[in-house]
């Protein structure tokens, strides 16, 4: 294990395997919505091709990004990416799945390309260390969102766009499960989100809300693999999507920007100035993700926030995203039983880490307006547009403007005036 650094890193590999363990069951609803979303375009029939393509994806770059990187950050199709590529493109656009596979390629290979040039590491590097904390606790308060859905505690309302969910059976476990965990954690006691999640499975299966799986090994035929190498490049590089690759483009740069700097933040991996050392490394692997999900066809491959609940476990090292991405590449097999843990049995976890991200706050300088307006903005679009590229750009388009208005124009980096220009391009097509 000396390629991870495990003593340099104050981490053990019983702490590393139980932290991965963490992360896979944070991320593991993927293996399903991913195919669900898709198939809805792409057609039911691809649906188990899906599945297989889903895990390969999330297998392969996790355990690259951990070898590459020795960070422990999880790679999986990306949420709201998948969406828009089935709803906005296949079936809205009318574009064929081939093609839009391709551009998911596309845009992977110019976001390599950016990463091998160093563009994206230099603009990731100019935005500034307060806006950088800002982002964290936006996605803290977005995955505690999704956390306090996935447990039926909030639902979707005409009137007051959310309410309070009535208090059920799931929501009633989910509770339990964070009260559970949070006593773990008070206790100081090794894999509580772990332990939090089991044992809302647990009670989930008792209570007869979940069913044990019929049977325990899947099968794979040979049609699951119809979606791999059926990408069309060709048809993609026509001039009228253009605009699609560029929406993509911008989503996935700047979403994997805010994760690595809300795991950054909370693992303690960034320098005093608010940069992650090898941060060309993820960005380069996070890069070919996009790559490789449009070779797959399972969409975009893109770094988790759900890896915060792993380093909220303990993981510090590469070694807890090669368990995840092996408990990925294991799943093809196991997917009746990963199919038993339902999403609020894991609400638990992800609440708690939006806590602990959340507390990046009290580091932010809240003194200097022009600076900290921008923070605001960001902190509360990212949860409140349900997209962290999206609260990133009114941050740093608001930043550039405040800056310009009062004459401190010389505190702006010219990139980020080039990124706030991309941002409102992409503001006014979407």
């Amino acid at each position: 294990m000396a390629v991870f650094n495990l003593k340099e890193n104050q981490t053990t590999v019983g702490r590393e395997i139980v932290a991965g363990m963490v992360t896979f069951m944070a991320m593991a609803y993927i293996i399903f919505v991913n195919p669900k979303i898709l198939a809805a375009a792409m057609g039911n029939d691809l649906f188990p091709a899906l599945v297989l393509a889903t895990c390969l994806g999330a297998g392969i770059l996790s355990i690259l990004m951990g070898l590459v990187s020795n960070y422990p950050l999880a790679l999986a199709s990306g949420m709201g990416l998948n969406a828009f590529l089935a709803y906005g493109v296949i079936l809205g656009m009318k574009v064929p799945w081939p093609t839009a596979m391709g551009i998911i390629f596309i845009e992977g290979a110019v976001i390599t390309l950016l990463v091998l040039t160093n563009v994206r590491k230099q603009v990731m590097n100019a935005i500034p260390l307060d806006l950088k904390r800002g982002i964290g606790v936006g996605i803290g308060l977005l995955i505690s969102l999704v956390g306090l859905e996935n447990a039926k505690l909030i639902l979707p309302s005409p009137a007051t766009l959310l309410t309070f969910g009535k208090l059920g059976p799931e929501s009633l476990i989910a509770i339990s499960g964070l009260l559970f965990s949070a006593w773990l954690m008070a206790k100081k006691i090794r894999g509580a989100f772990l332990l939090g999640i089991i044992f809302c499975t647990v009670v989930a299966v008792l209570a007869g809300l979940v069913s044990p799986p019929a049977a325990w090994v899947a099968g794979i035929k040979p049609e699951y693999f119809k979606t791999m190498f059926a990408l069309d490049i060709g048809s993609a590089l026509r001039l009228g999507l253009l605009g699609t690759i560029f929406a993509f483009l911008i989503s996935d740069f700047f979403d994997t920007m805010g994760t690595v700097v809300a795991v950054g933040e909370q693992g303690n991996f960034m320098d005093r100035d608010g940069q992650v050392p090898r941060l060309k490394n993820i960005l380069l692997v996070d890069s070919l993700g996009a790559v490789c999900g449009g070779l797959l066809g399972c969409s975009s491959v893109t770094t988790y926030v759900e890896s915060a609940a792993g380093v909220a476990e303990g993981g510090r090292t590469g070694l807890t995203s090669v368990v995840t991405g092996c408990l990925f590449l294991l799943a093809v097999f196991f997917t009746p039983i990963v199919a038993i843990v339902p999403a609020y049995a894991t609400a638990p976890a992800l609440i708690l880490v939006g806590f602990l991200l959340i507390s990046g706050v009290r580091s932010i300088r809240w003194e200097e307006s022009t600076t900290s307006l921008p923070v605001f903005l960001t902190i509360t679009m990212i949860p409140f547009t349900f997209s962290i590229a999206k609260g990133i750009g009114y941050g740093l388009i608001s930043f550039v403007l405040l800056k310009l208005l009062t004459g401190k124009w010389k505190e702006i980096h010219p990139l980020l005036v080039v990124v706030a220009l991309l941002f409102a391009v992409d503001f006014y097509l979407s």
